[in-house]
């Protein structure tokens, strides 16, 4: 798909970019402790910098979902992110997957991420991703916690089969989550249905690991055969091939270190072959059609 095919009607996808730090990553959890990040070389900045840079010359809009670590340490880069006309979002404060957290730590840690956000912005915070995707059947009841303080719609379901997160029964279009506090706008990560399979196509390790035209082809097809807009994701240091290294797991060294070098060409070719705007703009632009509010998550809690 071209610019000029992408400009000809077709919906316009969510771009988004969950800001943390090469060491925050999940799989990291059980080789550096969190009283460890302080010490550890930070290269957030740069490669956050480095996106913005990049989404000023294809004049495109992101959301932004900050880790509340990184806002309380740089909260300048925050107030950089809104200043160029992104959209500030949370992605909680610690990183912590919210499986393994209680209710009372997990309502801590996206109540403290919200005011530090919204202090460094001066913007109020709607929306809100789970580290890992960590909302599963065994922790739905933090969709209850996000209402409770204040956020308007979440993007942590992603509706595959994944060993660490993922709900596949779940619906891949966005939905409202009637619940007695309010109405949650659930945005899930995109999938492609292949049979009875839904297949992921929206970023991260998907989109450097497999190739593009992986991401080219479930983009374009969730667009034109279902007439939806796509959720892209990607994170900072997924442009950044000199990060240090760090000991994992074959398999986890494998997920987050292939193909770093090829990201930001790969970014680039993205935002020439697709339209994309903030994840507000998707949900605003959604939202009329899910007033009545059907709850589609297949799941009691």
């Amino acid at each position: 798909m071209t610019v000029a095919a992408a400009a000809s009607g077709s919906p316009v996808n969510a771009m988004t970019i969950d800001v943390e730090d090469y060491f925050h990553v999940s799989v990291f959890d059980g080789v550096l402790p969190r009283a460890r990040w302080d010490s550890m070389e930070s290269r957030v900045c740069a490669n956050t910098d480095r996106l913005l840079q990049i989404f000023r010359e294809y004049q495109t809009r992101a959301t932004f979902f900050v880790l509340g670590w990184v806002a309380a340490r740089f909260p300048d880069l925050v107030l950089r992110i809104a200043n160029d006309g992104h959209e500030i979002a949370s992605h909680g404060f610690a990183h912590r997957l919210i499986y393994d957290q209680t209710r009372a730590a997990f309502q801590d840690d996206v109540r403290r991420a919200k005011a530090v956000l919204e202090d460094a912005c001066g913007r109020p915070v709607r929306g809100y991703r789970a580290p890992s995707y960590s909302i599963t059947p065994r922790s739905l009841w933090a969709l209850d916690v996000l209402l409770e303080e204040g956020y308007q719609y979440d993007s942590s379901i992603f509706p595959i089969r994944h060993d660490r997160y993922g709900i596949p029964v779940s619906e891949r279009q966005p939905y409202a989550i009637d619940r007695p506090s309010g109405t949650l706008i659930e945005v899930p990560a995109s999938t492609t249905a292949v049979g009875p399979v839904n297949l992921p196509i929206g970023g991260g390790g998907y989109f450097r690991i497999l190739p593009y035209r992986w991401t080219q082809w479930g983009i374009a097809r969730v667009n034109r055969q279902e007439g939806r807009p796509a959720v892209f994701y990607l994170h900072p240091w997924e442009i950044d091939a000199a990060q240090p290294r760090l000991p994992a797991s074959r398999l986890s060294r494998f997920r987050h270190y292939r193909n770093l070098r090829k990201t930001e060409a790969r970014l680039r070719r993205l935002l020439t072959d697709f339209r994309f705007d903030t994840m507000d703009a998707l949900v605003r632009r959604t939202k009329g059609t899910l007033e009545n509010g059907t709850t589609r998550l297949p799941y009691c809690w």
